[in-house]
């Protein structure tokens, strides 16, 4: 059952990060870049979404997915008191 919780993590992480990247590209077109300026903020581009958004998708998959409980930690992720 984990794996399949990590796998529809990844998909929502993983799918919003490649978007970006490529949404990237697709608004750099027209522009004065070349290819390896382009491809190279992509993959930055790609690289910071994956960083940002594993911590955020991995705990609501677990909670929305799983039978395991999330922990204290990873409910409050982002939330102040």
């Amino acid at each position: 059952m984990e794996s399949k919780v990590a796998k529809i993590a990844a998909l929502y992480y993983g799918g919003i990060s490649v978007g970006a990247a490529v949404l990237f590209i697709l608004l750099t077109l027209s522009s004065k870049y070349d290819n390896v300026a382009r491809i190279g903020g992509a993959l930055w581009i790609l690289l910071l979404g994956l960083i940002v958004t594993m911590p955020i998708f991995i705990p609501y998959a677990k909670k929305k997915f799983s039978s395991q409980p999330v922990s204290e930690e990873e409910s409050h992720f982002g939330h102040h008191h």
